[in-house]
């Protein structure tokens, strides 16, 4: 074979198209990512947060948990970084990169993923969500997607259908092994109501009936634990078989609060996706906006070099898999875990297990010294429900790090270092930690006590909120925290 005929069969020239969604989408969310970094770290992990990084730093190894702000770390300078990266996330949503040569889209994103490294690696237990792990994995791949200069390497196509595939058949995988709910197709049956953080349509979608929530589930297992195998196969059942996964990544953007698993999901997805599929349901190929040249050729055979860096490239990823792979295949899968500091090629998966019963931690405050019941007021936090007339609102892909806290800390932490330090920031009106809720009731005065409380929570019925107006129905379970004043 000629280096020619090598470098044209090295080329997914069939894939400009689905170059510029992935590309301009994981930069899109690195723009989310980033962004909630500057609202949410200095309060939750800042020098005055709940689990200050610098203490973290200084007790940790780089070794361990890499990261630039090893060297300094500052809330000024974790700010400064966030919006560098939101200034070049931002340039790849233009296109600004793709127009240059092949390796300047490279060089944009590793300056983004090493950024974001840098946070997640510090972030502890605010940024242990495999969603970051997602956003990093992908930052460190679609770069090597390369510029219009020339067309995407077929290589790297391939290595990102197998990260859809490890985050599809993992997750699948990973229920049919962890719940029985799962198995009996019965889990749709709570999962709406009990889901992290509900959004405007998850009460509908829970009063759905019984049989459409079987349905629910037996599609649920068709599309993570099938479509995956099809994403390896010719056109155009690769690009039906990636359709599908994304319709179903729809339904859980439209239904819930997922931070940006979803849409991630959806943008990489499209990796199964050709020019000739998008020209077959289009008629023109690329869908406008203002790009119409995309998918009419665009790139010819990549440079020698450029094949030779993107193939070493996949032959380390590749190294990178052999335990990825035999967590998929073990019986003891780990769920969201990375086996590398650099959060490369990681297992993915969610909700192995379905709470049944939704609980919720309900935080008040009051400023008399000898509080009645009605002394007591709630402190209402962004996403997580609490006020039981509120309709719970839309937020994803934005991440709300403290109301996901929250949902885990009502599921049994009660004593998580960082719960009672967030109890005292109230106590001391921390104008920082305030901004992170939607209701303060003291309107920035320290109250003389707070207490939490323990809810079990349900979606009213339809016939219960025509009679009372209530969006929420709740039964108190128990007090996990007393009165307690600032010490």
């Amino acid at each position: 074979m000629q280096w020619t005929d090598w470098l044209t069969w090295a080329s997914a020239s069939d894939y400009t198209i689905a170059r510029e969604i992935i590309e301009r989408g994981v930069a899109a969310i690195f723009i989310v990512a980033f962004a909630s970094a500057i609202a949410q770290f200095p309060a939750l992990l800042g020098e005055h947060g709940l689990l200050p990084a610098p203490a973290f730093i200084a007790r940790t190894s780089a070794k361990r948990f890499p990261s630039l702000f090893r060297w300094r770390y500052s809330d000024r300078m974790l700010r400064l970084t966030a919006a560098i990266g939101i200034a070049l996330a931002a340039s790849v949503v233009l296109g600004l990169p793709q127009l240059g040569p092949s390796w300047v889209p490279l060089a944009v994103f590793a300056v983004m993923w090493v950024f974001y490294l840098s946070i997640v690696n510090v972030g502890q237990t605010f940024y242990g969500f495999g969603w970051e792990s997602l956003l990093l994995e992908a930052g460190a791949i679609v770069g090597l997607l390369g510029s219009n200069e020339a067309a995407p390497p077929f290589l790297i196509i391939l290595f990102l259908r197998w990260l859809i595939f490890r985050l599809e058949f993992g997750a699948g995988m990973i229920k049919m092994r962890g719940d029985r709910t799962w198995r009996d197709l019965t889990a749709m049956y709570y999962h709406h109501e009990t889901q992290p953080m509900p959004n405007p349509v998850s009460r509908f979608a829970h009063l759905l009936p019984k049989p459409v929530h079987r349905l629910e589930t037996l599609g649920n297992h068709i599309v993570q634990l099938g479509m995956p195998w099809l994403l390896f196969f010719p056109q155009p059942i690769a690009s039906f078989a990636a359709c599908l996964i994304i319709l179903t990544q729809l339904w859980l953007v439209i239904s819930g609060n997922f931070a940006w698993l979803n849409w991630i999901t959806i943008v990489i997805a499209f990796c199964g996706i050709s020019d000739s599929f998008f020209d077959w349901i289009t008629g023109h190929g690329w869908p406008g906006w203002g790009w119409e040249h995309i998918g009419e050729g665009a790139g010819g055979p990549m440079p020698i070099w450029w094949l030779v860096l993107t193939t070493l490239a996949f032959l380390g990823l590749a190294a990178l898999s052999w335990q990825p792979v035999l967590n998929l295949f073990s019986r003891r899968q780990l769920m969201n875990a990375s086996f590398n500091r650099w959060h490369l090629v990681n297992a993915y998966g969610a909700f192995g297990s379905v709470t049944q019963l939704r609980r919720e931690v309900i935080v008040e405050g009051t400023m008399s010294d000898d509080p009645g019941p009605t002394d007591w007021k709630p402190y209402e936090f962004k996403g997580k429900p609490g006020d039981p007339t509120r309709v719970p609102r839309q937020f994803a892909p934005y991440h709300l790090r403290l109301d996901w806290l929250m949902w885990f800390l009502a599921l049994g932490s009660w004593d998580d270092v960082w719960f009672q330090r967030f109890l005292q920031r109230l106590l001391e009106a921390d104008a920082a930690t305030l901004r992170l809720l939607r209701v303060d009731p003291f309107h920035g005065e320290r109250p003389r006590m707070v207490r939490a409380r323990l809810f079990a929570y349900r979606f009213a019925t339809r016939e219960e909120r025509r009679r009372t107006g209530l969006w929420w129905m709740r039964d108190e379970l128990a007090t996990l925290v007393p009165p307690s004043r600032l010490r």
